[in-house]
């Protein structure tokens, strides 16, 4: 998800997402580090005009499946690849895998079925996948909760005399936010930074959003206002919906 000029077909079509509001780097964060060894990026073919890669985000949920949204696939090939470095640069170690979006995608705002994961060629070896939430494990969350937002996405949106601008480093970047809302697809978290919150933006659909503290990733992250100041609006992962779809390649808890 970007909001500049890109090259290669595959990912045109992404950046065009952003004009509709679909999700987003992580804004009011610092880098992850290895925090989160098991959280990674889509790589693009071909750089983007500013030499960064990475256009969305996602995490290993077992050692040959890769967690996504299911927009990161409108570009066209269903062949991608993915990288776990904490700073992507080109020529770092890419594995490569085959995209499946749940056929559902698209049912609306109610639930929406944006999720997708790429079936890698083979094992990633040393890093331990995130664990998924158990079904309907999220419905007593309360407002406040602490929820742990990372990913590669833009991590400042500047004003300037050309307007706003997205800055993005191809850097694994995290944030904490709190629970705004739950509802029955969605979690709704702050990312306002006047409030110490961090969160989503551009670049980070697909990546995870963890219940503070834990492994556990609670929801992916969709969409969100467009200058990634106020809510990261994410995708439930412990919803019937989501599992039917997970469940079709590991096994769920």
């Amino acid at each position: 998800m970007r909001i500049r000029s890109v090259l290669g077909a595959a990912v045109a079509t992404a950046a065009l997402l952003l004009s509709a509001g679909v999700a987003h780097a992580i804004t009011n964060g610092s880098p992850d580090g290895s925090a989160h060894p098991a959280v990674g990026g889509l790589v693009a073919d071909q750089a983007y005009s500013d030499g960064t890669w990475i256009y969305c985000s996602g995490s290993l949920i077992s050692p040959t499946v890769f967690l996504t949204a299911a927009h990161c696939g409108e570009g066209g090939s269903d062949r991608v690849r993915v990288t776990f470095s904490t700073a992507y640069q080109d020529g770092d170690t890419t594995y490569s895998g085959t995209f499946h979006a749940d056929p559902a995608y698209g049912g609306g705002e109610n639930d929406p079925h944006d999720v997708a994961v790429v079936v890698l060629d083979k094992s990633v070896k040393g890093v331990t996948p995130v664990q998924l939430p158990a079904a309907d494990s999220l419905s007593g969350l309360k407002s406040g909760a602490e929820i742990t937002m990372v990913g590669y996405g833009a991590y400042a949106v500047p004003n300037g005399p050309g307007g706003h601008q997205y800055l993005y480093n191809d850097i694994r970047m995290s944030a904490d936010g709190t629970l705004n809302s739950i509802s029955p697809a969605w979690l709704r978290i702050s990312e306002n930074p006047a409030t110490g919150n961090g969160g989503g933006c551009y670049g980070d659909s697909g990546g995870p959003n963890f219940l503070a503290g834990t492994n556990i990733e609670a929801a992916t992250t969709i969409t969100g206002d467009a200058l990634c100041r106020s809510t990261n609006t994410a995708y439930r992962l412990d919803t019937a919906s989501a599992r039917d779809f997970l469940g079709q390649y590991l096994t769920l808890p």
